[in-house]
């Protein structure tokens, strides 16, 4: 027995050293694979990142040598630059209503579609279109429509409604600028509200509708809860985008009329690729990061009180 225990324990070895080997070849393998995406996001994400973080602290105006300032740029970007203010209230004003506009306009698009009986798929493509477009592309052509005697000006004309051109009004060029990004990038959320009103089981609708709940309950005490994880992730992802907005302010106003639609994003390019100023650029940028940041985080606390996630 002795002999046999001993035999048994020697062809043990080699075995457990064999899967350790093999465990190994399996992580080289991966590291192999996985080393182009490593290099991209370490060339093209991490690095700029620190680049950018680094730059913030100095005073590089693109050409030349970046000197040392410390936490001068950020001194003057809240004591000293007057334009930081309007436009910092500018970003928060389009988040605000963007969010919300979106949020709402989406899940009731949403709903819309789970009650039909049929064509739903092509209202999902219909609507996920726009998302499809490049945001360039689409903000040039609602620019042509919100031009001065452009095609909204017709319409109002003809309707015998007088309001001044969208573009060109402080008060209503920013109102432009959302119209156009809920147009383009409403769908996505659409779509995603959809797929999770899809997924909340029958039997608790049923249920809920023989005990005599109406409509309106049914939806508000069932399914807004239950796709709540679903309604959490799309109300985060959409307030971070439009804190980056740019494109549409960029094509459409170039942060006007006067300064009525300036945005954070549109200010870094501005300074950083239009003044040359990129350290100050950098210094906006992370602002801007740590406002996201902030935002997000004040998110993941209140979903507490609104998320409900069935175990």
């Amino acid at each position: 027995m002795a002999a046999l225990h001993e035999t048994t324990a020697t062809a043990t070895v080699p075995r457990q050293r064999s899967a350790g080997g093999f465990h190994a070849a399996e992580g080289r393998t991966a590291f192999f694979f996985l080393l182009p995406s490593l290099l991209g996001v370490t060339l093209f994400l991490v690095l700029p990142i620190i680049a950018s973080l680094v730059l913030s602290f100095t005073n590089w105006k693109l050409l030349g040598a970046p000197a040392f300032v410390g936490i001068a740029n950020y001194v003057r970007l809240f004591t000293a630059d007057p334009q930081f203010w309007p436009v910092l209230r500018n970003t928060l004003f389009f988040t605000a209503e963007y969010l919300v506009l979106n949020i709402v306009i989406s899940l009731g698009l949403a709903v819309w579609i789970s009650s039909l009986k049929m064509g739903q798929r092509w209202f999902r493509v219909i609507f996920f279109l726009p998302t499809f477009t490049p945001t360039i592309a689409v903000a040039i052509v609602w620019m042509l429509i919100f031009a001065p005697d452009g095609l909204f000006d017709s319409v109002m004309s003809g309707l015998s409604i007088h309001m001044p051109s969208m573009l060109t009004d402080q008060k209503l060029a920013m109102q432009a600028v959302v119209i156009v990004s809920l147009w383009a990038n409403v769908g996505y959320n659409t779509v995603l509200f959809n797929a999770a009103l899809d997924m909340v089981p029958v039997n608790y609708l049923e249920a809920a509708r023989i005990d005599g709940a109406g409509a309106w309950a049914r939806f508000w005490k069932i399914r807004l809860p239950l796709i709540s994880p679903t309604l959490f992730f799309g109300t985060v992802m959409t307030a971070i985008t439009s804190l980056q907005v740019f494109d549409q302010i960029y094509v459409m106003t170039r942060g006007g009329p006067g300064n009525a639609t300036a945005t954070l994003g549109f200010a870094i390019y501005q300074r950083g690729f239009e003044n040359f100023q990129m350290g100050y650029a950098s210094t906006i940028a992370w602002v801007m990061f740590a406002m996201i940041m902030a935002l997000t985080a004040l998110q993941f606390w209140l979903q507490r009180k609104w998320v409900h996630y069935d175990n």
